[in-house]
């Protein structure tokens, strides 16, 4: 678990993030999601120890990552899987050499298993026939996959996603989604992604933090977000006419549903 205690960030005197609390949790998939200039990247960077903090703490498992010096975060940093929101490959590697690129920095296992377990990870994202290519030679969803990859080899802890879904066509980011979800819940891992992508929200919204001018404005599941009358929260996810038709339907649904009305306590009380 990752837990966020009163983080306060400022550049000069633009106050970022403003005294933001929250946790992330094992085994699921938190989103961050919030508009242009909410803070949600400079809260990830702050997570990730790309930024410093200037008050507050970041624990990784009951541990201040934040008041450790870099020898210190060395193990909790090893133990980080991050994908950017290009897939930042090298571009003069193929797959298989970029997937290896962790292994090779920070793995003392031989050359014969290093392999072994790039193609294990290629294999568990689906890309069959593609080592010998390079990233100009694959699409973008491949891309993603590639980074995807090279993020879970070295079997982290945690996983950090930058915008999974930039660039990508419906049906690639559907696939991506899955993915995502599908690896935080068969690993453990305690995964965190930056998104504006209102599928992602719905489909694999485990645990949603919303940010607002900064401020955690609202925490939740993707089946509070249905119910939430948090006018902010709904003016982002429910803009349109169409997202508001889909929430409506999605209220249906999830009435129809008897195991959700158990599980919410068999009350519209809690709806």
């Amino acid at each position: 678990m990752i837990e966020l205690k009163n983080i306060r960030k400022s550049f000069g005197e633009k106050e970022i993030l403003k005294d933001v609390s929250a946790k992330m949790e094992a085994g699921k998939t938190n989103l961050i999601i919030g508009a242009s200039g909410s803070g949600k990247t400079v809260l990830m960077k702050c997570m990730v120890g790309l930024m410093q903090v200037d008050s507050g703490q970041v624990l990784y498992n009951n541990e201040d990552f934040t008041a450790m010096d870099d020898k210190e975060k060395k193990p909790i940093r090893q133990a980080i899987g991050m994908l950017f929101q290009g897939s930042a490959l090298f571009d003069s590697m193929t797959v298989e050499q970029n997937v290896m690129f962790p292994l090779d920095m920070f793995s003392d296992k031989s050359y014969r298993d290093r392999k072994k377990r790039v193609q294990e990870v290629l294999d568990r994202v689906q890309l069959k026939d593609a080592n010998k290519k390079y990233p100009a030679e694959i699409s973008g969803g491949m891309k993603k996959r590639v980074g995807i990859a090279r993020a879970i080899v070295l079997n982290p802890k945690y996983l950090f996603v930058d915008e999974p879904n930039s660039g990508l066509d419906p049906q690639t980011s559907l696939v991506i989604d899955k993915l995502i979800k599908d690896l935080t819940q068969d690993y453990k891992i305690t995964t965190v992604v930056n998104t504006h992508d209102m599928n992602t929200v719905m489909e694999s919204g485990d645990h949603i933090i919303y940010m607002h001018e900064g401020k955690k404005q609202w925490e939740g599941s993707n089946e509070d977000i249905i119910f939430s009358d948090d006018q902010l929260l709904n003016d982002f996810i429910f803009a349109s006419e169409f997202f508001q038709d889909i929430k409506e339907m999605r209220k249906m649904e999830m009435f129809r549903d008897k195991q959700w009305r158990k599980k919410a306590g068999g009350s519209s009380s809690n709806s």
